[in-house]
């Protein structure tokens, strides 16, 4: 019996899952391919969420897939661990020791063979270095980090509640260094939650008592995003009491305060970094693959890696060039799910012996979501070419269908159906926060 062509995908982020969710359904299904993804983590969770999980509006456990139960309905093989290094000459990835919290090995390392890899590991905050941000920032690159925000944001509002009660000064100061879509994202929901929380007792806390602030070092906020939206989006940041500060790079974090480059201190008892990302760095480590500055592995338009055909690397992690353009294919969400889909064409054809599908990006628009209050976007016209801008209840209904889009590439139809279902009953039944 001939051995199965084995395609090995790393990352089960948006794209990576949506990938092995087509492979596995007609590839798999049909005994035409073994297909494996590998993740750190049991479950997945779609990373725009992260910062409503940190908010508490989103409760992560009514929205996680499990990995290995999601595999064993689609027909692909789940192995969980971290890619850590790469043999190309033998075509095997190696897969680091996986230990228990309290340090303990439970698998060793161990390699895996392929013939077609994948890598969709994603990406990771880029502090470029900033002096205190990783021992004084919080950041939401993972669920982990996301539900430790939430507990540590309902324990500074507790402790500020009661510093109220005994009336002595009780002023939260929030900082969001970053204004890009998660960091004016993130600023809508902490403000909903300023006021939520008082709801469920924390009564001596006012929404007024938390300033929240949001740091951009260049000139506007949302600066990659068409300036109309921008404006916005201020406008907006400004009508929910939140104080914007832009062209304001920060030099350094200390634990309770931020110094910026003029010199300037801003009190800050809670610090959130939302600023750039980059790919993983163990990326710039695997076996003479390209990589450029920020880690991402440097493809062809087909998504296949400079270095090695039978490598192919999508989303945040890569670095795709673009017909007629000097930038790579932006690192967002509905880039991934692009080419997820190219890239499934593409290993479809490769088993049948039929050429790569190069990758076009099409820009569809940019949506900002204020948590409760408003959503404000731009769409972009396929014919035109041109931009429409929108707010209010439509930019929220299609804000709301990019995660039900997902959804169905994982579930189908039918399945979204029912869980778009449950999560109205759930939120009927639900406090609008979760409170622990």
């Amino acid at each position: 019996m001939d051995k199965l062509h084995h395609i090995v995908v790393v990352g089960g982020g948006a794209g990576g899952l949506e990938l092995v969710t087509s492979l596995g359904n007609k590839l798999g299904r049909r005994g035409r391919a073994r297909i494996s993804l590998v993740d750190a983590g049991l479950t997945h969770v779609w990373k725009p969420l992260l910062h409503e999980v940190a908010s508490g509006s989103l409760d992560a456990s009514a929205n996680e897939i499990n990995y290995r139960a999601h595999a064993r309905k689609h027909h692909y093989e789940f192995q969980l661990g971290r890619m850590s290094g790469l043999d190309r000459a033998n075509k095997q990835i190696v897969i680091a020791p996986f230990h228990d919290e309290d340090g303990h090995e439970v698998v060793p390392e161990r390699r895996v063979e392929y013939d077609t890899l994948v890598i969709a590991v994603g990406s990771t905050a880029n502090d470029f270095g900033t002096p205190g941000a990783q021992d004084h920032c919080l950041f939401l690159d993972s669920l982990k980090q996301a539900r430790r925000f939430h507990n540590l944001m309902l324990n500074a509002f507790l402790r500020k509640n009661h510093e109220a009660l005994q009336g002595q000064p009780h002023k939260l100061n929030i900082s969001i260094i970053g204004a890009g879509a998660t960091g004016v994202e993130l600023a809508a929901e902490l403000r909903l939650a300023s006021r939520e929380l008082p709801i469920y007792g924390m009564n001596h806390l006012q929404s007024s008592d938390v300033a929240i602030n949001v740091i951009e070092a260049a000139e506007r906020i949302l600066p990659a995003l068409p300036g109309r939206l921008s404006a916005g989006a201020t406008r907006e940041l400004h009508r929910q009491n939140i104080q914007v500060l832009t062209g304001q790079p920060v030099s350094e974090i200390r634990e309770n305060s931020l110094v910026m480059k003029d010199g300037t201190e801003l009190a800050s008892d809670m610090t959130i970094w939302a600023a750039g990302i980059k790919a993983p760095s163990f990326l710039a480590e695997l076996d003479g693959l390209e990589t450029n500055r920020s880690n991402q592995l440097v493809v062809e338009q087909t998504l296949q890696t400079t270095q090695d055909a039978d490598i192919f690397a999508f989303g945040d992690c890569a670095a795709c060039p673009q017909p007629g353009s000097d930038h790579p294919v932006p690192p967002r969400a509905q880039a991934a799910h692009q080419q997820a889909d190219a890239l499934f064409k593409t290993l479809c054809n490769r088993l049948k012996g039929e050429a790569a599908v190069p990758f076009v990006y099409n820009d569809h628009g940019s949506l900002i979501n204020f948590s409760r209050y408003t959503t404000v976007g731009n769409l972009m016209g396929n014919l035109s070419g041109r931009s429409m801008y929108i707010e209010g209840k439509v930019a929220r209904l299609f804000y709301v269908s990019l995660y039900r889009m997902h959804q169905v590439a994982l579930h189908g139809f039918l399945r979204t159906g029912i869980i778009w279902l449950m999560d109205k009953i759930s939120r009927a039944m639900q406090p609008r926060l979760k409170l622990h």
